[in-house]
This record gives C-alpha cells, sequence and structure tokens, in this order.
C-alpha cells in the first residue's frame, strides 16, 4: 500500500511547493512557527485550485486547546468558510481543562463539518489515556488522528503509533507528525507500519533584508516549505512501497 504524504504550508509559496514537490494532501494553515492557525480566506481561495486535496486546520489562537464559546463560535466560521471555498476537509480539535477531548464541542465541530473529511489534530497527544481518545475519534468519525504518539516529535513516539495502528485495525488512519523529516521518516514508517505522515518539509532560510529585520517584519531566520524536500520524501516513500515496508 503506498504511503501518503501530507506537507503543512502556510504561504502561497508553500502550497506552490508542495503540490509541484507531490505531495499527495496539503494542510492549509497560517502560522506554522506556532503550530499553525487557521489560514485567511485569501489563502483558503487560493488552496481550492490546486489539484490535490487540502485540509484547513481549524485553530483560531495559539496555545492550549482549551476553547470557550467565542472560540467555538470563530470555529463554527472556520468550518463554513472551507466549505464555502470548497476545500476538501478540516483538522480540528479540542481539550477539556484535564485534557480529555472535550467530547460535547468536538461532536458540535463534526456536525459543521458534515460532508467534509476531518483529521483530529494533536490534541490528542495531551490526552492522558491514547487508547480510550483512539476509541473516542473513532465513534465521532474522524477520518484520521494526527499524532507524535504523545511525544514531542513523532520519530520520539514512535512506540505508542505502532500501538495505536494496532488497535485502530484499519478503523481509523493513524497518521505521524511532528519532526518527521528526510533523516527519519523512513524508520518511522517501517517501525509503525503507517500509511501516511505528516511533515512541514521546511527549510531555514536566512533573511537578507537588514530593513526588514529592523522593522520587526521578518526574523533573522525563517523556515520555508522546499519543494525540492517534498520531491525527496515522495520518492523516499515510494522507494519503500516498492521495496516492501
Amino acid at each position: 500500500m503506498p504511503v501518503l504524504l501530507e506537507v503543512c504550508v502556510d504561504s502561497p509559496e508553500g502550497l506552490a511547493a508542495a503540490v509541484t514537490g507531490g505531495a499527495n494532501r496539503v494542510e492549509l494553515c497560517a502560522a506554522l512557527d506556532v503550530g499553525g492557525l487557521t489560514a485567511p480566506p485569501g489563502m483558503m481561495a487560493l488552496a481550492a485550485r490546486v489539484p490535490i486535496p487540502v485540509y484547513a486546520i481549524i485553530r483560531p489562537r495559539a496555545g492550549n486547546f482549551i476553547f470557550d464559546a467565542d472560540n467555538e463560535a470563530a470555529m463554527m466560521t472556520d468550518i463554513e468558510a472551507v466549505r464555502a471555498a470548497g476545500l476538501a476537509g478540516v483538522v480540528i480539535g479540542a481539550s477539556c481543562p484535564d485534557m480529555t477531548l472535550d467530547l460535547p464541542m468536538l461532536k458540535r465541530l463534526m456536525a459543521c463539518a458534515e460532508g467534509l473529511g476531518v483529521t483530529l489534530h494533536r490534541a490528542f497527544d495531551l490526552v492522558p489515556d491514547p487508547f480510550e481518545a483512539l476509541e473516542q475519534a473513532i465513534e465521532l468519525g474522524a477520518e484520521r488522528v494526527l499524532t507524535s504518539g504523545l511525544k514531542v516529535s513523532g520519530p520520539e513516539g514512535v512506540d505508542l503509533i505502532r500501538q495505536l495502528m494496532e488497535q485502530a485495525g484499519g478503523r481509523i488512519s493513524i497518521m505521524p507528525g511532528g519532526g518527521i523529516n528526510l533523516s527519519n521518516v523512513e524508520r518511522v514508517v517501517r517501525e509503525t507500519g503507517v500509511h501516511e505522515v505528516h511533515s512541514s518539509c521546511r527549510q531555514p532560510v536566512e533573511c537578507r533584508d537588514e530593513r526588514a529585520i529592523a522593522f520587526g517584519f521578518q526574523a533573522p531566520v525563517s523556515h520555508e516549505t522546499s519543494g525540492e524536500i517534498v520531491r525527496k520524501m515522495r520518492s523516499l516513500l515510494d522507494k519503500l512501497c516498492s521495496t516492501g515496508i
């Protein structure tokens, strides 16, 4: 079975790099440096033109995933914007104060997203019991769980990711994310048996515009999606499939 590559992007340039590099799906964001926030309508409209599925993250602010009624209202409106733009799906998550999944809110978000694909994001990585949370994600009707195996990075969480794959038994997809790159993606796939992976495929880029830095318009070093990294990762995953995982 082929291993799909999802690339998260937060700019028009990143979107183009993901598509030309051969990504199978895009997670559309703003502000990847804080884990990704909801992209603006202009980016959604641009993403609707690309020839691969695009899932938009629905996250109204940085920080934790404990959302109040105002945040929920914003997320509902953003889900409707995704639908209006014609994108394929959304990426959602919500936590209770004890870090269990906020099931009442997630059920309302799922109802709002009816007809769209749904990924449960890394709010999953904060739960106290991942096996219970996986069953909850399945019951909610999510297509996949994006997870680093409750560790800071996916490569650190391979043991739990493998256990989640076994528990899922094909009922839901488990997609490793967080620090997946060219140096570790092969190990992650081989050790977990997953059928899709999530990566930013970004590289550091030094800003040479001193005035932009001085005015605070740009950091001295930023990170940009690399079409070449996307191509190399896609090629590596293809070789894994052809030789047998």
